[in-house]
C-alpha cells in the first residue's frame, strides 16, 4: 500500500462532491453528443447550423476540464506508482507531499490567471453566437482549477497529517 495513491473516503462530503462532478461530466457528455448529432442531421439535410462546431469545441473543453476535476478526486491522473513503490515508506511520503505541492502550485496559478483573464474577456463574445459572452465560455478554466485545487489541498492535508490513506482502487 502506498501513501501517495489515494482515493476518496467511502463517506462524507467527498462522496456528495464526487456524485455532483459525475453528474456534471455525464450531462456534458450527453449534451455534447446531442449537439453534434443535431449538427450532423442538419448538415445532411442541407441546412448547416452556423454555431454547432464552435459550441461543440467549447463543450469538449468543458468536458475535459470538469473530467479532470473528477479524475483528481478519484486520484486517476497520470502518475508513476511503480517508481514510487520502490522507495522506502518515508521517502514515499516525502515524494507524495512534494508532488502534491507541485500540483497545488500549478492549479493555483491556473486558477489565478483564469480569474484574472475573465474581466478581459467580458467584452468578447462567441463568433457564431454573439449574444453569448466569451468569459462565460472560458469560465471552466478557473472554476475547474479551483475544484482541483480544493481536492489536491485535501489530499495534501491527509498526507501531511499522516491519516490512514486507502490505496486507489483498480479499474
Amino acid at each position: 500500500m502506498s501513501s501517495v495513491e489515494l482515493q476518496s473516503p467511502p463517506s462524507g462530503w467527498l462522496v456528495w462532491y464526487g456524485r455532483l462532478l459525475e453528474g456534471v461530466v455525464m450531462a456534458l457528455m450527453v449534451i455534447l453528443f446531442l449537439e453534434v448529432m443535431i449538427g450532423v442531421v442538419f448538415r445532411m439535410a442541407g441546412h448547416s447550423l452556423s454555431w454547432y462546431d464552435e459550441v461543440a469545441s467549447i463543450l469538449l473543453a468543458w468536458l475535459t476540464f470538469y473530467g479532470s476535476a473528477l479524475a483528481s478526486l478519484r486520484r486517476s491522473h497520470i502518475g508513476c506508482p511503480e517508481i514510487v513503490e520502490q522507495l522506502s515508506p518515508g521517502w514515499r511520503r516525502l515524494v507524495g507531499i512534494f508532488s502534491q505541492c507541485l500540483v497545488i502550485v500549478f492549479f493555483a496559478t491556473l486558477a489565478w490567471v483564469g480569474f484574472a483573464i475573465m474581466p478581459i474577456l467580458a467584452g468578447d463574445a462567441m463568433t457564431s453566437l454573439p449574444e453569448v459572452p466569451m468569459n462565460l465560455m472560458q469560465s471552466t478554466v478557473p472554476i475547474s482549477a479551483t475544484l482541483i485545487l480544493g481536492t489536491e489541498l485535501y489530499y495534501l492535508w491527509l498526507l501531511v497529517s499522516d491519516a490512514e490513506l486507502p490505496v486507489k482502487a483498480e479499474a
